[in-house]
């Protein structure tokens, strides 16, 4: 569905700002919630804030994929976009946490569309040749937006009503909203195709089921985690989901318009590529968790810095991601994703190094190690799974892409932090035994790192008990990033499956047939 040559680069323009102000509100809301939570009161529902936009964004990417494929990319957009701009107008005005819960499901529900659509439309506004260039931008931009974000964050909480961490969308998003309504052009097929309403409901209600168990599972001791994986609530979950995505594909089998084809993963790049991003996500989400956990906890670095602690990541996610987007022209995905995923590995393998003396400059030199691994990747295996197809499946190739890197991140995030968790809690329960000055009584409240990122609490601790638990903490993180390595190497080992499709074949044979 391509649009009027002139207005290419306004459509590019509102797609990028589209882009950094979702991925920057994530950003900015992170490093305000402890001010926001404060002020609302219900600090007991503080992980809702973020949970209900990452479920509601994820349920809801496949399905604004297929709808961009039979609406049209302008529609979709447009909408995805408008209701993200409401839910934040609305986050804004909130008066209680619930409020702010429901407000961001409404965020989430808009903000689905808006990465895996704005993908869809630069690969039909960019000949083949080129796109993997502007593919790499749009990587570049989603990293650079979360090196400013915590920073943006802190300054408007400081200077401003919190409220603003949300109005701040509607001043990015409502140029972009307008030049796209203007700029963008897309030529009506006459032909009509159904919506599979059912199949979307039951894929919705899967994907909630699962993600809610990842969620709330994990042992009662851990971060962020309220029942044990055995308990009935979280089998129950898993078990309806499992039941509904059963149901769901079978209903893809017998519908002529499915939510997500199933021959799709039948396409070896879109198969393999899925596979890449699900477990290069499951490892790049557990480091963005957790190091800072250990800069801050075991370190020391104080709270103020905090936000700018993966800086050197995502900067050099950054450089890798425009380099790999301008390498797409030249060489195989294959020959981009396995030195990138293998450089990762490497970055991941001196993560798990890490001591009690691990220094601020040696973490650095293994976050750039493990972001120049990163950068490539996305958009090397969102290119590879549009490109794999024509343009009336080019919106749900790509959604399904994303859809797969999100999933992977909250299992990542899910099984990293229940790792953890056992592992604090075993080496606490050794440190005890071991240390004659352990405050005992005080067991419980050590199980969680929270006590080494006060500075006052760490102030009033015996030296021999704080280094015990930094010691203990340290540990606990290099099972954390050892199991972060297990995710990469089997993405590097599916990315040698990527086969030998390339964009530059795809050009040769479009130049031949002209």
């Amino acid at each position: 569905m391509p649009s009027e040559k002139p207005k290419v680069g306004l459509i590019t323009i509102a797609l990028l700002l589209g882009l950094f102000l979702s991925s920057l509100d994530q950003t900015i809301v992170s490093t305000a919630m402890p001010t926001v939570s404060k002020e609302l009161g219900g600090f007991s529902f503080y992980s809702w804030i973020f949970t209900v936009y990452m479920l509601a964004s994820t349920a809801t990417m496949p399905i604004y994929g297929k709808l961009a494929d039979i609406l049209g990319r302008k529609k979709v957009i447009l909408s995805g976009l408008s209701l993200f701009l409401i839910g934040s107008t609305l986050c804004g005005l909130a008066g209680s946490m619930s409020e702010l819960i429901i407000f961001r499901g409404i965020q989430g529900l808009g903000a689905g569309a808006l990465m895996p659509i704005s993908m869809t439309i630069i690969a039909d506004i960019y000949p083949i040749d080129k796109r993997g260039k502007f593919m790499g931008l749009l990587g570049a931009v989603v990293a650079i937006s979360s090196v400013f974000g915590p920073t943006l964050g802190g300054v408007i909480v400081e200077q401003l009503n919190w409220g603003w961490i949300f109005y701040v969308n509607l001043l990015i998003g409502i140029p972009a909203l307008l030049l796209l309504a203007v700029a963008m052009k897309e030529s009506k097929s006459a032909e009509k195709r159904s919506i599979d309403w059912f199949g979307a409901i039951t894929l919705s209600l899967a994907i909630v089921s699962i993600l809610l168990a990842l969620v709330l599972g994990g042992d009662d001791t851990g971060v962020g985690t309220r029942y044990a994986w055995a308990s009935p609530q979280i089998v129950g979950l898993l078990s309806i989901g499992a039941v509904l995505l059963v149901l769901f594909l079978w209903i893809e089998t017998k519908v002529r318009e499915p939510i997500i084809p199933l021959y799709l993963f039948k396409i070896r790049t879109i198969a393999s590529g899925n596979i890449v991003g699900f477990f290069m996500s499951a490892g790049l989400f557990g480091a963005i968790v957790y190091i800072p956990l250990f800069v801050q906890g075991v370190i020391g670095v104080k709270s103020s810095v905090a936000g700018y602690v993966l800086t050197p990541l995502m900067l050099s996610v950054t450089i890798t991601s425009i380099v790999g987007g301008r390498l797409m022209s030249k060489l195989s995905y294959r020959a981009i994703l396995v030195p990138s995923m293998a450089l990762m590995t490497i970055g991941f393998f001196l993560l798990s190094q890490i001591t009690v003396d691990t220094t601020q400059t040696q973490m650095v030199i293994y976050m750039i190690v493990a972001g120049l691994g990163m950068g490539a990747v996305y958009p090397t295996v969102g290119t590879a799974a549009q490109s794999a197809v024509g343009s009336q499946s080019r919106g749900v190739a790509t959604s399904s892409s994303q859809f797969f890197r999100s999933i992977g991140g909250t299992i990542g995030v899910s099984v990293l932090g229940s790792l953890q968790s056992q592992q604090m809690s075993s080496g606490l329960m050794e440190l005890q035994k071991k240390v004659d000055t352990f405050p005992a009584d005080l067991l419980q409240q050590f199980t969680t790192p929270q006590v080494l990122l006060d500075s006052s609490a760490r102030a009033s601790l015996p030296p021999e008990v704080l280094k015990g638990l930094q010691s203990v903490l340290s540990d606990a993180l290099v099972h954390v990033f050892l199991g972060g390595m297990v995710f990469v190497v089997i993405g590097l080992i599916a990315s040698f499956f990527m086969g030998n499709a390339r964009l530059v074949a795809k050009v040769k044979e479009v130049r031949t047939v002209d």
